[in-house]
């Protein structure tokens, strides 16, 4: 009997927020994007072919700064 090899999930790391509020999106030591919303992580995923991912519920993404709901940018700098 042939032992099959472990299906490999990816890691994916949404980064702290920048001074600006968006967030870096890698898997693994690859960009694949930077995000300055929610949606942007979404759209990230999906062209990375990674879009059947949830992104607010996985235990594959790894939220390092805050969570899916905090992107300071976004409330810190009024509109002018």
């Amino acid at each position: 009997m042939t032992a099959h090899p472990p299906t490999k999930f990816p890691h994916i790391v949404v980064h702290a927020p920048a001074l600006d509020g968006s967030r870096r999106v890698t898997e693994g030591d690859v960009t694949l994007g930077i995000a300055s919303h929610l949606d942007d992580v979404v759209e990230i995923l999906r062209m990375a072919d990674l879009d059947r991912i949830e992104v607010e519920e996985s235990d594959l993404i790894e939220w390092q700064g805050g969570g899916p709901d905090d992107w300071p940018g976004l409330s810190e700098h009024p509109e002018s």
